[in-house]
């Protein structure tokens, strides 16, 4: 039998998995992707409204994590400093965001977007948590925003990455992590086979972003943790190592990024 290391799911919203769908429970979820060798989670959290019903859920599980923010796409649900950074100082949060700038589907947006991922990094940086940051077609605004802000002090990870191997380059110089998706596995995915077959695995993370974005065999369904898997064995493949390398790797990224998550 096929030995089984350790992966991390470095992020992924348990919240928003459809468990009547499934037919199962966040239970059956967590058994799943042990069974494959994942045992450790990080929940994102995306509204200040959906927060404390999340952290309910997570609570029971020391192996899974949280972050605490407002997604781009998300903003118009409310957004309020003083709140967010009263969920931001609870022990289980290890990490800020998921915040950032989404121009592909809200560019009309994109003023009100700047100023709330600017009150995001400034609170990263007040209470040194990594930033989970979420990015699309707003390249120099997101990189131009970090520098500005100081990002480089509390570091932080562009996830689910799909921009260039020049902004990966340029996020790794701030310090960032480059997190990678089940989007590895799609055959049309051809800019980011590239830019993870360059870049160093050292700075790479690996993600579901479950329940969206499965990977193939998956696809079509809703995606999950246990997922994971195939987005560490794609990596393995492009960058002609072992998948056990893979893991080792990405998992000790992961806690090097999350310094207050406990292993």
């Amino acid at each position: 039998m096929e030995e089984i290391t350790v992966l991390v799911d470095s992020h992924c919203h348990l919240d928003k998995l459809d468990y009547e769908q499934l037919h199962t429970g966040i239970d059956d979820v967590l058994a799943k992707a042990k069974d494959r060798g994942v045992e450790y989670f990080l929940s994102v959290g995306v509204t200040l409204k959906s927060f404390p019903a999340m952290m309910e859920m997570i609570e029971p599980y020391s192996n899974v994590f949280a972050s605490c923010g407002v997604h781009p796409l998300d903003i118009e649900e409310g957004f309020n400093f003083d709140q967010l950074k009263v969920f931001a100082q609870h022990d289980r949060v290890i990490a800020i965001g998921e915040t950032g700038l989404d121009y592909h589907y809200q560019p009309e947006l994109a003023g009100q977007q700047q100023e709330i991922f600017r009150e995001h990094v400034r609170l990263a940086v007040e209470l040194n948590k990594p930033l989970i940051i979420h990015t699309r077609m707003a390249r120099e605004d997101t990189m131009r925003i970090l520098r500005e802000e100081g990002a480089e002090k509390c570091g932080g990870v562009l996830h689910c990455f799909t921009e260039s191997l020049e902004m990966a380059q340029e996020a790794i110089e701030l310090g960032f992590y480059i997190s990678i998706s089940g989007i590895v596995t799609f055959n049309k995915a051809s800019e980011l086979k590239n830019v993870v077959s360059s870049l160093p695995l050292e700075r790479l993370l690996v993600e579901t972003d479950s329940p969206y974005l499965a990977p193939i065999p998956y696809r079509g369904k809703q995606n999950q943790p246990a997922y994971v898997r195939e987005v560490a064995q794609n990596i393995a493949l492009l960058k002609g190592v072992s998948v056990e390398e893979v893991e080792k790797v990405t998992t000790n990224n992961f806690f090097n990024l999350f310094s207050r998550a406990e292993r």
